[in-house]
C-alpha cells in the first residue's frame, strides 16, 4: 500500500499563485511529506517552459505570458481546462521521470476509454492526442526526486488563444476538448474521472479529498 495521497480542490487561482506555492511545498517537503494532487483551473495565461522560444508566442495579446520552470515550450491555461499537478516523492514511488510520464498518459487514455474515446501518444511529443489532435498537454520539473506540475486537461473552454501560440512548440497543431468529443452531459464526469485513473495507475488507496485556498502569505488556508 502507497502512502496516504491528499488531493486538493482549489478554486480559480492565478498560475503564478499556484506555482510558487509548488516550489515552497516541493521545497519545504520532508521524505514522510504525503504526496499530493492539485486539482485547480487558471485565469487565461500562457506559459512557456525553460527550452521555450519567443517564436513560438505569434501576436502579442491582453493575455500574460509567463516564463515558468517546467520541462516544454509554450501553452495556454484558461477556465474550463481542468489543471492536475503532482506533487510526488519518486523515490519513495520508485518512478522514473519516463515512467511518471508515461503513467500520465497512460491514466489519460484509459479515462478517455472510459466514454469510447481512443486516446494516443506521439513519439517525442508528450502529451495525449485524439485523432493527431491533442487533447492533454504534460510539463513537469524535479528537485530533488520530488516532482511538481503536471498535465492540463481540455474540457470545455475557448480554445481561440491556442491559434495566438505555436502550441508546445508545433505549428499548426490542432487542439481538441472533451465537450466537442462527448457533449455537455459528461463535462462535470471528466476531473472524477480522469482521478479515479490517475490513483489507479500511481497504486494510491488510501486517498484524503480536501477542498483549500492557496495565499500569497502563506502555503493552505
Amino acid at each position: 500500500m502507497r502512502e496516504k495521497l491528499t488531493i486538493r480542490h482549489f478554486k480559480l487561482t492565478p498560475y503564478e499563485t499556484s506555482w510558487r506555492a509548488m516550489q515552497t511545498f516541493t521545497e519545504q517537503r520532508l521524505p514522510t511529506t504525503p504526496d499530493e494532487l492539485w486539482i485547480l483551473e487558471h485565469p487565461p495565461v500562457f506559459t512557456q517552459g525553460l527550452a521555450g522560444k519567443p517564436e513560438h508566442v505569434l501576436q502579442t495579446t491582453h493575455i500574460p505570458v509567463i516564463k515558468t520552470d517546467r520541462g516544454g515550450q509554450v501553452t495556454y491555461h484558461g477556465p474550463g481546462q481542468l489543471i492536475i499537478y503532482v506533487l510526488l516523492d519518486l523515490h519513495r514511488l520508485k518512478l522514473s521521470i519516463r515512467t511518471l510520464i508515461c503513467t500520465l498518459e497512460r491514466a489519460v487514455i484509459d479515462m478517455l476509454n472510459d466514454f469510447g474515446i481512443h486516446g494516443h501518444t506521439i513519439p517525442h511529443a508528450p502529451g495525449v492526442y485524439v485523432n493527431h489532435a491533442k487533447i492533454c498537454s504534460l510539463g513537469l520539473r524535479i528537485r530533488r526526486g520530488y516532482s511538481y506540475h503536471g498535465l492540463s486537461f481540455n474540457v470545455a473552454m475557448d480554445l481561440t488563444p491556442f491559434s495566438y501560440i505555436n502550441p508546445c512548440g508545433y505549428k499548426d497543431l490542432k487542439i481538441l476538448q472533451f465537450s466537442d468529443l462527448i457533449g455537455a452531459t459528461a463535462i462535470s464526469k471528466a476531473a472524477p474521472a480522469l482521478i479515479l485513473h490517475l490513483t489507479k495507475h500511481l497504486g494510491y488507496t488510501d486517498i484524503l479529498h480536501t477542498k483549500s485556498n492557496l495565499h500569497t502569505e502563506g502555503l493552505f488556508a
